[in-house]
């Protein structure tokens, strides 16, 4: 006797095919960037604020973050200053004590600095069945106190900015 199916209700062939179900799908990640400006301190404390979560938490591969340095760009009327301004000649019989000249020296070498822009970039990755955690810690990290001080941002996987946020992440080191 031969049957037209198997007795218990599908054939090896259901067994190879790749079912799509609503419960399968997996989350998708979400990004937080976060604008530090040239605060390099604040920065740092933030990215030692995850490092502690990740550890604490066990987060490793849920937790993701990176640095974005790009130098500020320079304003023009910045720029036109900074051509005029001449430093005025001593006269001969006028001194000027060491640690004033050096420190004149030093402040116009700060201006003339390039100023970086510091942007830190997390990312979430949780899995479906996490929704919650993913849920908390978008809404927890921007309300810590590092990040407060930041101009956040919180990128889903639905805004039009994604996909060019995802690959400026794995770009960076």
């Amino acid at each position: 006797m031969t049957f037209a199916r198997k007795p218990w209700g599908f054939d090896d062939e259901d067994l190879t095919e790749a079912s799509v179900s609503g419960y399968r799908k997996r989350m998708a990640q979400s990004f937080l960037v976060f604008d530090f400006g040239a605060n390099e301190e604040l920065a740092q404390q933030a990215r030692h604020k995850v490092d502690g979560w990740k550890q604490g938490f066990r987060l490793d591969k849920k937790l993701l973050l990176k640095f974005d340095r790009a130098e500020a760009a320079e304003t023009p009327e910045a720029s036109d200053t900074e051509d005029v301004e001449e430093e005025p000649t001593p006269k001969k019989g006028a001194k000027k004590s060491g640690k004033a000249a050096k420190s004149a020296k030093a402040a116009n070498a700060k201006d003339k600095e390039p100023q970086e822009n510091i942007q830190l970039i997390i990312r979430l990755d949780f899995s479906d069945h996490e929704r919650l955690s993913h849920q908390r810690w978008l809404d927890r990290i921007p309300t810590e106190a590092p990040f407060k001080d930041a101009q956040a941002k919180i990128i889903r996987h639905n805004d039009a900015e994604f996909a060019g946020t995802a690959e400026r992440f794995e770009s960076l080191p």
